[in-house]
């Protein structure tokens, strides 16, 4: 179908174009309020800056589509192929995308606050500054997502995953990852007050310089992790695997380190507490001299 023709049926209020085939058409700046295109086939299209709040684009192609700066609130794109495609600076809330495809897409500086993407595939999604604050990000796959300085507060994330995943500056607050593997993932400087990370195994993890006050680290494996500089005021750490640690100049005043294994962890410098709940600066190299201190 020609864009013309479309657009001549839309001023007429059709607005089923189930199944068209629209592959490589400039769309930019489109108003399709509330149509459905499901299944159509939009690969490779430009539809930066179009508007399309209320679609239907379930199971629709869209491979290499240019989505930037669109208008794509509450739209339906349930088990579309996203693969690659630019969605830079797109407003998707509440959007939905179950299933969705959408991996070596970008969708830097996206709001997808609310959006429901469980079990969507962002293996590799370049997610500079992106919005999914409280967002359903159920069984998602986020291995080697580049998350930088990305708005997770108040994201489920139940069975998400995260290898190699880039979470520098991420912010996840109030967020339940107790189980999760995030073994050697990057959360340098990420800001996870008062989110659930009990059982976790974050083993080789870099969480140097991260906001860790009240985390709850229960049983969490941090074996090889690097917690140099982070803040642990009042975390709990009981019976976590903190082996060969690196929490070197680390804040855990008020922690809870009962049963917590800290063999040949590096705790030079380290504030580390004591029975009587006050603080003991540590600036030895061996902690084994110092392990009788700590709570």
């Amino acid at each position: 179908m020609k864009i013309g023709t479309l657009l001549r049926l839309y001023e007429q209020g059709n607005k089923n174009f189930a199944e068209v085939d629209l592959k490589g058409v400039d769309l930019r700046r489109v108003v399709l309020i509330s149509v459905n295109l499901t299944k159509a086939h939009l690969m490779g299209s430009n539809l930066s800056h179009a508007f399309l709040t209320k679609s239907n684009l379930s199971q629709a192609s869209l491979n290499w589509t240019d989505f930037s700066c669109a208008k794509l609130s509450e739209v339906n794109l349930q088990q579309a192929d996203l693969t690659k495609a630019n969605l830079s600076g797109a407003f998707m809330v509440k959007s939905k995308l179950l299933q969705a495809q959408l991996s070596g897409a970008n969708i830097s500086h996206t709001n997808l606050r609310k959006a429901n993407l469980w079990a969507a595939n962002l293996c590799g999604v370049s997610a500079y500054r992106v919005n999914l604050r409280q967002a359903n990000l159920n069984q998602a796959n986020l291995n080697w997502a580049n998350l930088f300085e990305a708005r997770l507060s108040g994201a489920r994330l139940y069975g998400a995953s995260f290898h190699e995943a880039n979470l520098t500056r991420a912010f996840l607050k109030d967020v339940d990852l107790s189980g999760a593997d995030l073994t050697g993932v990057n959360l340098c400087e990420a800001r996870l007050s008062c989110s659930k990370l009990s059982q976790a195994s974050l083993n080789r993890a870099n969480l140097q310089g991260a906001r860790l006050r009240h985390v709850d680290l229960r049983g969490a494996n941090l074996q090889g992790a690097n917690l140099s500089d982070a803040s642990l005021e009042m975390a709990s750490l009981s019976g976590a695997n903190l082996t060969g640690a690196d929490l070197r100049n680390a804040n855990l005043s008020g922690a809870d380190l009962d049963n917590t294994n800290l063999d040949d962890a590096l705790i030079d410098g380290a504030i580390l507490p004591r029975a009587n709940s006050k603080s003991i600066i540590l600036s030895f190299p061996s902690p084994h001299t110092f392990l009788h201190n700590i709570a």
